[in-house]
């Protein structure tokens, strides 16, 4: 096995029966199955959910995305090897610990193969809700320049960088573009208030005022759960994006649900309580990566200034990274993987021929 072979850089082109364009995002890819596909597997294999409920099959991939690039490595690495399982794995083990806890279902419904998950079709809410626990990254380099109010929260003047705060804040932004909402500007990813989102809650798809409330509170709780679990590993949750939204139940009852992914190191920092206590910050998450690029290349205000994308996309396009930050990552993502799961993280020879037998000889998917 070579080492990019084990690597799945395209998750877009798996022969998966579908009458709908696959939708690829930066990491993950959803092919929707036909309704009667659908239909069957929900009957075959008791999935508790409606009998007419669109499924999907989501495909992780290996690739890794930084400042809104895909990165590669020498030797022809289009990717991180493990990282699309390591993934997979967190994010399944915290929606599990949800919903043992009594927080909220998530959008899955089946886990074929530790690169896949067939989930459930949901109408999102259109909000990324970043929890914080600590002052750092964009937040500290705002209030560094003088920002105190985020989101409609008046944050204290003196406080250090990388610092506890008193307690966990919710800075929502947009996920998508919402037009003619007064005091939202139409753009993707920016900042909201509470006040926004209650004043135009069916905009953001919100099924009743109340539930806003009951938003915040699977936010908080999700959060002070992972954060629990983590501080029992000596593992410090910084902040994390929550994304959520509505299925029905068998019965057709809507109920609002986590989605998307929560607590990885892809959405989340990660940070060692040992070297934290010693006044060092050592990441145990995508962050890292992305301190690596602002180290490697001469001028990081490429990777810095949304004015200079097309710069930035030949900086991704036309450098192989070394082997060694790519398979410093590597450790990175396995070694989180595998202490928050209690379970070891094992790479695929061949990932992809693995997913098309799993998903024909036993999901019937693939002719």
């Amino acid at each position: 096995m070579t080492l990019a072979h084990s690597v799945l850089a395209v998750n877009d082109d798996l022969p998966i029966r579908t009458d709908k364009p696959v939708h690829s995002g930066k990491v993950r890819s959803v092919y929707w199955l036909t309704e009667a596909d659908s239909r069957r597997l929900i009957e075959e294999k008791n999935y508790p959910v409606k009998a007419d409920a669109p499924l999907a099959i989501m495909v992780i991939s290996d690739r890794i995305s930084a400042f809104d690039c895909i990165w590669h490595g020498e030797g022809d690495l289009q990717g991180i090897p493990g990282k699309g399982a390591a993934l997979n794995a967190i994010a399944s083990h915290w929606f599990k610990q949800f919903k043992q806890q009594g927080l909220a279902d998530s959008h899955i419904v089946d886990i074929p193969h530790p690169f896949v998950w067939i989930v459930q079709k949901a109408k999102p809410v259109m909000i990324e809700a970043i929890c914080r626990q600590y002052i750092t990254g964009s937040m500290w380099r705002a209030y560094a320049k003088g920002e105190r109010d985020f989101c409609g929260i008046h944050l204290p003047e003196g406080l250090q960088k990388d610092q506890k705060l008193d307690e966990v804040l919710i800075t929502p932004s947009t996920k998508g573009i919402l037009k003619g909402l007064p005091g939202v500007p139409e753009a993707d990813d920016v900042n909201i208030t509470r006040q926004n989102i209650e004043d135009n809650y069916q905009a953001f798809n919100f099924a009743s005022p109340a539930d806003i409330n009951l938003y915040e509170t699977l936010l908080k709780e999700g959060f002070n759960s992972i954060s629990q679990s983590l501080a029992a590993l000596d593992q410090i949750f910084v902040d994390t994006k929550f994304e959520f939204g509505y299925v029905e139940d068998e019965n057709g009852k809507q109920k609002l649900i986590y989605m998307d992914e929560v607590g990885t190191p892809d959405s989340s920092r990660i940070w060692d309580g040992e070297q934290y206590r010693n006044g060092n910050i050592v990441e145990n998450s995508k962050e890292g990566f992305r301190q690596f690029l602002l180290n490697h290349f001469d001028d990081a205000d490429i990777l810095l200034n949304k004015n200079r994308m097309d710069e930035r996309l030949a900086l991704a396009r036309d450098n192989a990274l070394p082997l060694s930050a790519m398979m410093a990552l590597s450790e990175t993502y396995l070694n989180i993987a595998e202490k928050i799961t209690g379970q070891k993280i094992c790479l695929s020879e061949d990932p992809k021929a693995e997913i098309i037998n799993i998903l024909r000889d036993e999901y019937a998917l693939i002719d």
